[in-house]
């Protein structure tokens, strides 16, 4: 038995009245010392500040797991939120959701991570949004290695008006160097 299922067994027995609320503290407390726990950290970081804005603190930080919340990773919720999971304005960890997202998965309004979804922005290794810069890039302007959109800029474009070693749109040509002009001395008009 793995120590999250010894740990929902325990919670179980808890819930069920069969162990009080001393013995569960102290049956976790003896399952957090085991040798194979001993070595390593095992109590998360969990901070937040007291001033709050519309409901949410100004900033929480939330890494690691709490036990004792049963939490295997932090999610983080505040305008400035830093986590295993953030959620907030700006938020920063591996899965951000904000309106600025940074982070292993990033989903907002400007979004850059590993893989990001961004309604109006977004970069990464695979990117999303309105404007996707990416080694895949999908969305309504698409500039990367593989990119599909309306106006599609890479080495694998795909879309209405594309730039490509293949193909050459004049009124992408056009769109780029208006809006992009450092990425046009990579296409060949």
């Amino acid at each position: 038995m793995n120590f999250a299922q010894e740990i929902e067994r325990l919670a179980k027995l808890h819930a069920e009245g069969a162990l009080t609320a001393e013995e569960f503290t102290k049956a976790k407390s003896q399952l957090l010392s085991t040798p194979a726990f001993s070595k390593f950290p095992v109590k998360g970081i969990r901070r937040q500040s007291t001033r709050k804005f519309y409901g949410l603190p100004l900033w929480a930080i939330a890494i690691g797991p709490d036990w004792e919340r049963g939490e295997m990773r932090g999610h983080a919720r505040g305008i400035f939120a830093l986590g295993d999971i953030a959620t907030g304005w700006f938020a920063f960890g591996g899965m951000a959701r904000g309106f600025l997202a940074i982070g292993g998965l990033a989903i907002g309004l400007f979004a850059f991570g590993g893989a990001a979804v961004g309604v109006l922005v977004a970069v990464g290794g695979a990117a999303i949004g309105g404007l996707a810069i990416g080694g895949g890039a999908v969305g309504g302007v698409a500039i990367g290695g593989g990119a599909c959109g309306y106006y599609a800029f890479g080495g694998g474009a795909v879309g209405v008006h594309t730039i490509s070693p293949l193909h050459q749109d004049p009124a992408a040509f056009d769109f780029f160097q208006q809006y992009f002009p450092w990425f046009t001395k990579f296409a060949h008009q």
